[in-house]
């Protein structure tokens, strides 16, 4: 089952996560996937939920969290701890929020600040597990563009 599941690491340097979360959510929409967002603390999900409603003025993007009700009808789900009731089929890991087993997703996304050495630490132990475990794992960093380029 794990060689069915990619881990990807986003390696964020010029720009912030509150920047590149909602594009990564709008694209995995696109491709009919659910998502859920795992966050290491209630008051980040709280504020993730606020960003999505307020990110762009001009779309919208479906979401809520388990305070908001009917978490398996969100197309995307905020949450700090490690349920998938929306069934989810990406997972979003961010400011250092842990999987203990990313083999129910058809990707993880490990989003990390590549500023803080602690964060690329812990992502390169990340990385080892996912490899010694079977996934097939790639490492992204964004161009001064933007555009996502694979480097591992």
């Amino acid at each position: 089952m794990s060689g069915e599941t990619e881990v990807y690491f986003y390696h964020l340097e010029n720009r912030t996560l509150d920047q590149v979360l909602p594009g990564l959510l709008e694209r995995s929409l696109a491709r009919g996937w659910r998502a859920a967002v795992q966050a290491a603390s209630k008051e980040r999900v709280e504020a993730l939920n606020t960003l999505l409603w307020t990110y762009r003025e001009d779309s919208f993007l479906p979401h809520g969290a388990a305070s908001d009700g009917t978490p398996a009808a969100q197309p995307v789900y905020l949450t700090d701890e490690e349920d998938n009731p929306n069934e989810a089929a990406v997972r979003f890991l961010v400011d250092g929020a842990t999987l203990a087993d990313a083999s129910a997703y058809t990707r993880v996304v490990h989003l990390l600040d590549g500023r803080d050495p602690d964060a690329v630490a812990q992502a390169r132990a990340v990385w080892t597990a996912a490899k010694e475990q079977g996934y097939a794992v790639s490492y992204w960093q964004q161009d001064d563009e933007g555009r996502w380029q694979q480097k591992a």
